[in-house]
């Protein structure tokens, strides 16, 4: 996937340069915030999918979760789930998967991490990756650990994109 902040507006563009443009590796666990002021200026965002997706990328993990709970449909599930998962908390993960069910970006979630060399992939078995996360997290300068960060960055990038261009960009 070519992700590029500029395709979002300048207002998220510049959100985004202020971590990383995107791009920043998304941790195993949970970390400090890279931005104090990205977070600031994400919070006077409208949509409450596209916030969550924010906070959990410039590493605002309370705020990421605080706002993912609030997004009641498949999409705000989606994000806690990852939230739970980078918490490290494996079984609340699993519940909010399961809470966001067949997910349409799954299938090509399923393409991408086999393009970039997770073999577990098709099709998306979110649990699996829950667990293939739990147990890269544990070598954290693995080659498993480095692919779990690049795939969970791929899901980052396609669940933002997802919400941002409303569902069907």
């Amino acid at each position: 996937m070519k992700f590029r902040p500029e395709d979002y507006g300048p207002e998220i563009g510049r959100i985004l340069d202020l971590a990383g443009g995107g791009q920043r590796p998304m941790p195993l666990v949970r970390c400090a915030s890279v931005s104090r002021q990205a977070c600031d200026e994400i919070e006077e965002l409208r949509d409450g999918a596209i916030r969550a997706g924010l906070y959990l990328h410039c590493g605002c993990w309370d705020l990421a979760h605080e706002t993912a709970d609030s997004v009641h449909n498949p999409d705000g599930h989606f994000w806690h789930a990852i939230v739970h998962r980078q918490e490290p908390d494996a079984d609340n993960s699993a519940y909010w998967f399961r809470m966001t069910g067949s997910h349409p970006l799954f299938p090509r979630l399923a393409e991408e991490a086999e393009a970039a060399g997770y073999q577990k992939s098709a099709p998306w078995d979110p649990f699996a990756f829950i667990q293939f996360c739990e147990w890269a997290r544990q070598q954290p300068a693995s080659a498993e650990a480095r692919l779990a960060a690049e795939v969970q960055l791929l899901e980052w990038q396609l669940l933002f994109d997802h919400c941002a261009r409303g569902k069907n960009g």
